[in-house]
């Protein structure tokens, strides 16, 4: 039986992630630029009797052994939310192609995704606001992945400002093949109220623009990060000196990292050397996704 509905969960990526402040639930408030890359896990749908979940690709085995799943958990609370729009069954079947606990999404992209493709075969139009505090619900950076535009993220990353304009871009994102856990890296955290993101310029239209305002951000979970798993330093320190990187950095709590280049060449040259001098380290190279994809 061919899918009825198909929906991929592109990499997030946070150019910048300034922690703000710690509240008494112990969640931290942030302020984070977030992109996305047009490389994803995919996920495809069947009618089915009832809802299932069958896992392929490189990555699918990390996930294999978790249980409560984001997307299944995704499915559920749509349909706890609007029981009479869902179908009445799905058989979902996701293409795990980025790695597990890298810091760039991934299980939250999967659940936007997921949330995305209920919405598409709702019986009637789902309200937006309504669909972004059902993801709300689901974590931190599933409301962020359900818009997968670039934009900013404040709060705990519920609060969201889409740009209108953002400056054509590629990336090359190496990750070393460990885990790490975001608990593990706030402990570390040595401040916990850092300086706010500086104004970005607007219109925001030029990578030069862009990479002046990167200059004078960090990301704060970087250090603690480095010191869990050093591998990480050694890639920003590579990746920083490829020609025509115009910033090298990890990502959310890691492991993956980024290079970000304004012209296709300099980052599919980069992917090749990290390629080689890391062979067992996964490397993939995108254009971010724009304003109006």
């Amino acid at each position: 039986m061919a899918a009825i509905a198909l929906q991929s969960a592109p990499a997030k990526i946070n150019l910048a992630l300034h922690i703000t402040g710690r509240r008494e639930n112990g969640y931290h408030d942030l302020e984070s630029l977030i992109v996305f890359a047009d490389i994803a896990d995919d996920l495809e749908a069947r009618m089915a009797e009832s809802d299932s979940l069958v896992l392929s690709g490189p990555f699918a085995a990390a996930l294999r052994s978790e249980t409560g799943n984001l997307v299944l958990r995704a499915v559920s609370a749509f349909r706890a939310r609007w029981p009479l729009l869902a179908p009445p069954g799905l058989a979902i079947h996701l293409v795990k192609n980025l790695p597990v606990a890298a810091g760039i999404g991934g299980g939250s992209a999967d659940a936007a995704a997921a949330l995305r493709l209920m919405a598409e075969l709702a019986a009637e139009p789902v309200p937006v606001a309504d669909l972004a505090d059902l993801a709300a619900g689901l974590g931190a950076d599933v409301p962020a992945c359900l818009l997968s535009r670039p934009l900013l993220a404040r709060g705990v990353g519920e609060i969201l400002s889409p740009l209108p304009q953002f400056p054509k871009l590629y990336v090359t994102l190496v990750n070393p093949g460990i885990a790490v856990a975001t608990a593990d890296v706030f402990r570390r955290l040595r401040a916990h109220d850092n300086y706010s993101l500086p104004t970005l310029p607007e219109p925001l239209t030029r990578p030069a623009q862009l990479g002046l305002f990167l200059t004078e951000t960090r990301n704060d979970l970087e250090p603690p990060a480095i010191k869990l798993v050093p591998e990480i330093g050694v890639l920003i320190e590579e990746m920083a000196a490829s020609p025509g990187c115009m910033l090298a950095r990890m990502s959310g709590s890691g492991a993956t990292m980024f290079g970000l280049f304004g012209s296709e060449g300099p980052a599919h040259e980069a992917a090749s050397q990290m390629r080689r001098l890391h062979p067992d380290y996964w490397v993939g190279t995108a254009p971010l996704l724009g304003v109006s994809e």
